[in-house]
This record gives structure tokens, sequence and C-alpha cells, in this order.
């Protein structure tokens, strides 16, 4: 050791005891704010048990509620249906991609149309804004009733007349509408400095909106788009109008036989089961673009 401290290598310093020690009062601190966060749990949920508690004897010692718990809430009507109903959402399911993914495109090329700067593209502009209009103040159920029943009363030759397809362009052409709007208060919201940046660099209009533009509008209108998917989750049971066989209609082929309406009941929980994790998705992503926006992790 002698020797190396001889030709130069430096002694290891023992390490100082100086670790941080939290004051008495830092303690306290935090051991009332646990005490606050578990008297705050406890306390909510003792009001949900009690407010869960009245709502259930209101509902039970109604007058009605025998007559109604063995109309709707048929526990042999529910083992019935089940089966019938989840065959069904298979339908649902696969109108959710096929529409999902086809609304997403109309609704950028529609936001993109109407985004368009210069006076060659009014004609275009126009269209889209007519087109986003309309379809938006139209209520979906007459779209779907026009779509369903109107087109084949044209007769036209290669036209189909399907109802799950007709029932499913009703539901693209409404959501195309909406989501093109989402679409473009996202484009809009970019701040026009970054395409004269983009623009600075020599990239040229439509290679600014692909490159810089579009990127940081998506990213900016994720949540919003996944509420919309959510909605046309739920919509994806009106195609049963059309009479295609889908989790509503097959609960009310059901029901229809005995006049019981618990499938209706059974496949309104089965569109909640499949809503509520895309709600929570949903609120998940939000909160964590939130956070990295207010860190600066996002433009």
């Amino acid at each position: 050791m002698e020797e190396q401290r001889g030709k130069g290598v430096p002694e290891k310093e023992p390490m100082a005891d100086d670790a941080y020690v939290p004051s008495p009062r830092r303690i306290e601190r935090e051991r009332f704010r646990r005490a606050r966060a578990r008297r705050a749990t406890a306390i909510a949920a003792l009001s949900t048990l009690v407010t869960g508690v009245v709502l259930f004897l209101v509902v039970t010692d109604s007058p009605g509620w025998p007559r109604t718990r063995a109309t709707f809430f048929s526990a042999e009507y529910a083992r019935k249906a089940l089966p019938e109903v989840l065959e069904g959402l298979l339908l649902n399911l696969r109108l959710l991609v096929v529409c999902g993914a086809a609304v997403l495109v109309i609704g950028m090329l529609l936001a993109v149309a109407r985004t368009l700067r210069g006076p060659v593209f009014f004609p275009l502009r126009a269209l889209a804004t007519a087109y986003t209009d309309f379809f938006r103040g139209l209520p979906l159920i007459i779209c779907l009733l026009m779509v369903v029943f109107g087109v084949p009363a044209l007769r036209l030759q290669g036209v189909t007349t399907d109802p799950v397809v007709l029932g499913g362009s009703a539901l693209v052409l409404t959501y195309s509408a909406y989501v093109a709007e989402v679409f473009r208060a996202g484009i809009e919201s970019v701040h026009p400095s970054q395409r004269a940046a983009a623009r600075s660099l020599g990239l040229t209009s439509g290679q600014a909106l692909r490159h810089v533009v579009l990127p940081q509008a998506v990213r900016r209108v994720v949540p919003p788009l996944l509420n919309d998917l959510v909605s046309l989750q739920k919509d994806t049971g009106l195609v049963s109008i059309a009479g295609a066989v889908d989790a509503v209609y097959a609960a009310q082929i059901i029901a229809g036989k005995d006049f019981n309406y618990t499938p209706y009941v059974v496949a309104g929980l089965v569109f909640v089961a499949l809503t509520i994790p895309m709600t929570r998705f949903t609120d998940w992503v939000t909160a964590r673009m939130d956070r990295r926006r207010a860190q600066g992790g996002t433009v």
C-alpha cells in the first residue's frame, strides 16, 4: 500500500457517513399524509357501500320488483341467451375492425382535403366540408335506414344488398365525418412555424404535411380517436335494424319467442364488458400523453 502511495496511486477514501436522515417534522408530515389517505379511502369505500345498499333496497322493495326481476333478470333466460348473443357478437367485432380501419383512412383524407391551401383546391375543400357537415348533422339511425333500404330499392347492377355490408357502410359514412373533424383539429393545432421550418429545409408542402405536421397531429388526437372507436363499438349493434344477426338481433329473436327481455340485458352487459377495457385504455393513454407533454416529451 505504501508503495502504491509512493507511485502516485490515490488512496481510496472511506465513504463519509453523511446519508440523508429526514427530520422529525418531515417524518411526522409523511405520517400525517398517509393517515389522511387511508382515512379518505375508508370514507369513500363506506359511502359507496351505503349508496349501493340504499339503491338495492329501494329497487328490491318496490311493488313491481318481482315482475321486473322475472322479465329482465331471469337466470334461466340469461343462460339460454348467452351462447347465441356471444355468437352474434363476433359480427359486431368484425364490423368494429373493418369499419374502424375504413373510418380512420377516410377521416384522415377528409381532414387533409379540408386543410389544403390555395384556390385550386377550393372545390375539394368545399366537397369535404359539405360531406362533414351533412353526415355530422344526420342522425345515425336515419343514415342506416336510408342506406339499408334505399340502396337496394335503386336496383343497381353490381351493388350488394347484404345488410351487413350496407349497415357497415352507413357506420363508415357517419363516423368518417366525426373522425375527420378530430384529425382536422389535430392538424390545425400544430404551430405554423413547424410547417415553415420544414419548408425552409427544402421539403415540399406535401412532404412537410406528411413528415412533420401529420405525425404531431395524430399523436395529439389519439385520445379523442379512441373515444370515437368506443362509440363505434357500441353503434355496431344498430346494424340489427337491417336484419343482420348480431348480438342485439340474436337477443331480439330470443326475447320475441317468450316475451322475456332478459336477453337484451345480457347483450347490454356484453357490450359494457367490451367497452370498459377500451375506456380504461383511453384514460391511460390520455394520462400518459398529458404526463409526457408536461415533461416536454412531445411537441
